[in-house]
Parts: C-alpha cells; structure tokens; sequence
C-alpha cells in the first residue's frame, strides 16, 4: 500500500507544470524515504531529476517499493480540478494499475477522487554522478525566467559566462546582441530572493540552447530562487527547491561551437 497526503496540494500542482513540458511519461519512484522521478526529454538533450521527502508530507506510508509509471498530460489534466488550496492524497495498491486522487478542501466541505491509469514505462535509471562544479550561481527565479525568456528573442543560443565579477548571459543572432550581466549583491540590506551570489574556482562559458532554458524557468513558481551549477564541458544544472520536501533538478548538455566567441 502507498499512501502521501499533502496540505498544501498547490505544491504538487507546480511540480506537475514544471514537468509536463519536458517529460509526457516517466516512473515516479516509491519508497519508505520518499518518491523520486527521473526521465529525459524526448530528444534526450535534456534531464529531469525530483526528489519531495517523506517527511514533508502530512501523512505517508510506503508498504514496499513501488514504480508507477505516470502519463505526465493526463495527471496534469487531473490535477487542474484540484484547488490550489485543497488537501492532495495519493493513493495505490501495491500492485495497482489505478492512482486513486482525492483533493479535499475542507473550507467548502468538498471531496473530490480520480482515478489515473498508469502505465508500463520501459525506462532505464541514469546514474548522475556526483560532481564539483566549477562555478554556481545563485539568483531569483523570476530574473532567471526574464533573462531567457528576453535573450530568446534574440537567438536560440545563449552563452554563459561566469567568474568572479558576476555572471552574464549573451545571446548574437541576426537581428543583433544582447547582453544581460548580474554582479553579486549578497551584501546587507538585500532580500533574500533578491540576492545573487557566486562561488567559482575557475572561470567557466558555456553555450545552451535557450529553449529548454524557458522550460526550466517554468519552476519558478516553485522556489524564489534558483541555483546554475557549472564546469566546462559538462552539463549545466538548473536546481529549484520545492518547499521544504526536496528539489528538482535539471541537467542540459552544453552545445559544441567550432568557434566560441568571447564578446
């Protein structure tokens, strides 16, 4: 039997937004320490990693190990008739071809239950390596999203440039440039979800394509924050909190120019 009961339902209601563009189908792992999800993209550029702990869910129990593989549209579809207020349980058999949902708002005295048919999802785990990263960069997520979602007017290509004064995103394409560059400001007075730090061992510039930077943004309702990990040649990850109860992670491999250009 699994059974995870969320207050605050909204929460699982952003995970689901900032997955459905990315993933349609993916395995949400069960276990007694909490539920994980990994799945690449269609095009298998990009990587999605979600850890939300037992521990920041109201009630939760987990019988034995359980793999549901998830169609990421229809739960999304699902979990639109819940209110961002309502109280979210999930629920299934141990070996069950249904997730029951049952979205309570206690205010208005309503009860409502679904049931999502799951899948046979043929997917193999990826092991991520721990790694050092060269160079992370702390900054708001909705500057975050204004930076790429500015910059893709511009180019599908965005370059990273990070060292110790800061960090600048760039994009060159046929209607000219543009430059947006951030310098740390973790001094007093500033607010935490405005404060942009930056820890870096070695200068690092990267290229990413900037469309799968905009679907990353799209968590930006999960965190006030996000965190771009860095080191040449290696993926970039693209890290949100998810209220106190875990992260997602995002990795995308870094695009190989012939020639990079330093503007």
């Amino acid at each position: 039997m699994f059974e995870a009961k969320l207050i605050q339902g909204s929460t699982l209601k952003k995970v689901q937004e900032a997955l459905k563009d990315i993933v349609t189908e993916a395995k949400w792992d069960c276990t007694h320490s909490g539920i994980s999800l990994q799945a690449m993209d269609s095009s298998h550029v990009s990587l999605v990693q979600l850890t939300l702990r037992a521990d920041g869910f109201e009630n939760y129990r987990c019988d034995r190990n359980l793999t549901m593989g998830i169609n990421m549209t229809s739960m999304a579809k699902i979990l639109r008739c819940a209110g961002n207020n309502d109280v979210i349980t999930l629920k299934a058999e141990d070996n069950a071809d249904l997730l029951e949902l049952t979205f309570e708002a206690p205010e208005e005295k309503k009860f409502s239950q679904y049931e999502l048919k799951l899948m046979d999802i043929d997917a193999e785990q990826l092991g991520i390596p721990d790694q050092e990263y060269s160079c992370s960069v702390t900054l708001p997520s909705q500057e975050f999203a204004r930076i790429c979602r500015d910059l893709s007017q511009i180019s599908e290509c965005v370059v990273i440039t990070c060292t110790k004064d800061g960090v600048q995103f760039s994009a060159k394409g046929d209607l000219g440039t543009g430059k947006v560059r951030l310098q740390q400001n973790s001094g007093g007075g500033v607010e935490d979800d405005e404060k942009v730090t930056v820890e870096i061992s070695e200068p690092v510039q990267l290229t990413f394509a900037i469309k799968y930077l905009n679907m990353f943004a799209k968590a930006m309702s999960l965190s006030p924050s996000v965190t771009l990990s860095m080191s040449n040649d290696v993926p970039l990850v693209v890290e949100y909190g998810v209220a106190d109860m875990g992260h997602i992670k995002y990795f995308l491999a870094p695009k190989i120019e012939d020639e990079e250009d330093d503007d």
